[in-house]
């Protein structure tokens, strides 16, 4: 009688150490870009669409906007929930960002970067030179490395990794790479030091040379 409960207490013991299973982690649903395509094209009450900024197929036409199209989803993805965290701040995208849910801005991510970018077309004749330059090899002499060693020599990027840049609007592209270098802008630790390192004539040809890039 003893020796049987001596072994049941053993038992009991030895399974109250056992650790707990783990939870299942839930899996997020899988993207749905019809239902992005209806959240980025709708009007929230007292707002406005993604489409209003961005256009419908997210090629926005406006230079200080970003073309959303054919960017990497993961990337758009991050951004927002970086928007919606503040992490990475703007007075127009936060608001705008926090009302939407997680399984929103999966939509919303799959919806825009499956459709093609309108490339743009470089415009600084005199500067050209200098942005491919940069661009393509860095400035060894001061430690700034090409940006197609990340983004690739077409500006294609890498999906989930690197963001797409090529074709992108020259007047956004500059206004990040300031951002990042001032301190402003402070969701990627390498984009900082690379843009820190940068003048303002530099961020520029490189911009408008990235515009061109298709």
């Amino acid at each position: 009688m003893l020796a049987a409960l001596v072994g049941a207490a053993s038992s009991a013991s030895f399974a109250a150490d056992e650790p707990a299973p783990a939870a299942a982690v839930a899996k997020p649903a899988k993207p749905d870009p019809a239902k992005g395509d209806t959240v980025f094209n709708a009007t929230p009450a007292n707002s406005q669409s993604c489409a209003s900024c961005h256009n419908a197929d997210g090629n926005s036409a406006i230079a200080s906007n970003p073309k959303l199209a054919q960017q990497h989803p993961e990337y758009i993805l991050k951004q927002l929930q970086d928007f919606k965290s503040g992490a990475r701040k703007s007075a127009i995208m936060k608001p705008l960002a926090s009302a939407l849910s997680e399984e929103d801005m999966r939509n919303i991510a799959w919806f825009v970067g499956s459709k093609k970018i309108k490339t743009g077309f470089s415009k600084e004749k005199d500067l050209v030179a200098m942005g491919e330059k940069i661009y393509r090899g860095g400035i060894a002499d001061r430690q700034i490395p090409a940006c197609a060693s990340c983004h690739s020599p077409n500006g294609a990027g890498l999906p989930a990794q690197y963001p797409r840049l090529g074709g992108q609007h020259a007047d956004y592209t500059s206004a990040q790479l300031v951002a990042f270098r001032d301190g402003v802008r402070l969701n990627s630790g390498p984009m900082t030091g690379v843009a820190a390192k940068l003048n303002d004539r530099e961020i520029k040809a490189v911009s408008d040379y990235i515009a061109g890039l298709r």
